[in-house]
């Protein structure tokens, strides 16, 4: 089998295959202390990454440029390699039903050029299960190789969040797992170099570790959605009731909003489909949570429809500042903005301009149908709505805000995200909402 000495003295190569918001950090931190090659079919994207442009901006141009890895998108590659991390998406169809499809096709890859005593460790988000039933069966045919004997495989579920430069991967435990004591001490010896480590006690139980990370937020940020519609049918400011819950010691903090992304939103449909496909359990509260959550951006269009009718206004011009689905990224998978629009647009018979200059313009037309704008220039609407939390909209003061309103029109401010202060924003003549 591999030993890690071999990668440690660059006898033998990693490859990384998928160069996306997970694969490509990884990468140019694993090619600090190894022989990196990362793959990825999109030849476009290969070619930026040659000249040095990184389109998901998480990593930085300098780092880009001092990085010895090379960029390759022919998946011959994969055969000069004996440690294969495969970090592609994985996402849910239209019916919210995990698409295991991207993976599949990825191991296809890999198995057609693999090589004999190779280690795959699986990055990807997945529900219990699958590297071992899915996966190794498709890397057995395409290979002729056998799991256990001629190869091994392994489990280190990305930790990536979009954006952050705190939280990086060199800084946030690295959860690994290997499908025999062997393969996992290669994979934590690898992983050790880059970040801490926590080895899991099986593949099946890091790939759970995984999708509960996730599962858990999106039900505590449901539990908070729902408690800012109750409390707004009440009269109460969802935000002062949890600051004085939160001077409690053990209350956890979470804060409403949409609940967009290729993660929270995502993730825990791979485990209730497992639960319910193949255990004949329904997993209620998980359930429930994702159906708030997915109806967010309805409540949030009505709330907005309402109050501008309630000023006079029943199909007002709007702006919306942002489209990602979080702050300060040009990822707009599935983003619940977006789902804000359309419901604006088609259900409340509005007008919605939108500025985010984050977003890909061509990529959104092509996602979304949505015609983002150049720029604020000249804007003169009846409302604004900040939807994204970008530090060119949080630095906006109610100055700035105002000069986007017709001075005629009801001057309605839509703080989504809870970024300004509700006192500043109506001294300066402008009627604030917030969730």
């Amino acid at each position: 089998m591999l030993q890690f000495t071999d990668l440690q003295s660059k006898k033998e190569k990693i490859c990384v295959v998928g160069l996306g918001y997970v694969g490509l950090p990884l990468s140019v931190l694993l090619a600090k202390h190894f022989d990196v090659a990362g793959l990825d079919v999109d030849t476009k994207k290969i070619e930026e990454l040659k000249k040095g442009i990184d389109r998901t901006g998480e990593v930085d141009a300098a780092n880009l440029a001092a990085s010895t890895m090379t960029f390759n998108s022919d998946p011959a590659v994969i055969a000069q390699s004996k440690f294969i991390i495969v970090a592609v998406p994985t996402p849910v169809d239209e019916n919210t039903v995990p698409d295991l499809s991207i993976v599949e096709r990825a191991t296809e890859m890999v198995g057609k050029y693999m090589v004999n005593d190779s280690v795959v460790v699986y990055e990807s988000t997945v529900y219990p299960g699958v590297t071992q039933d899915v996966c190794v069966p498709i890397l057995e045919k395409e290979s002729n190789l056998v799991a256990g004997s001629d190869f091994k495989v392994g489990y280190s579920p990305e930790r990536v969040n979009p954006g952050d430069k705190e939280h990086t991967i060199d800084k946030v435990v690295k959860v690994v797992s290997g499908m025999d004591d062997e393969s996992a001490d290669v994979i934590e010896k690898v992983y050790g170099t880059i970040a801490p480590t926590f080895r899991a006690a099986s593949i099946r139980a890091a790939e759970a570790a995984k999708v509960i990370e996730n599962t858990q937020r999106d039900v505590n940020i449901a539990l908070v959605n729902e408690l800012a519609v109750i409390f707004n049918k009440m009269g109460i400011s969802v935000y002062d009731v949890l600051e004085a819950a939160g001077t409690k010691w053990n209350f956890l903090h979470f804060q409403p909003g949409l609940v967009g992304g290729h993660c929270i939103g995502v993730d825990p449909y791979y485990l209730t489909h497992a639960a319910t496909q193949f255990y004949g359990y329904r997993p209620d509260v998980i359930l429930s949570g994702r159906k708030i959550n997915d109806d967010m951006h309805n409540i949030v269009a009505r709330s907005i429809h309402t109050l501008c009718a309630q000023r006079g206004v029943e199909s007002p011009t709007l702006v919306m500042l942002g489209v990602t689905f979080k702050e300060n990224i040009p990822d707009v998978r599935n983003s619940k903005v977006a789902g804000l629009y359309k419901a604006l647009t088609e259900k409340h018979g509005c007008t919605v301009l939108v500025y985010d200059p984050h977003a890909d313009k061509a990529e959104v037309k092509h996602e979304y149908g949505i015609d983002l704008i150049d720029s604020l220039d000249d804007v003169t609407v009846d409302g604004c709505i900040v939807a994204v939390k970008h530090t060119e909209f949080a630095q906006m003061n109610a100055e700035a805000l105002l000069q986007l309103l017709q001075k005629s029109g009801p001057r309605l401010l839509f703080d989504v995200k809870h970024i300004y202060n509700k006192d500043d924003i109506e001294q300066a003549g402008l009627t604030y909402w917030s969730l």
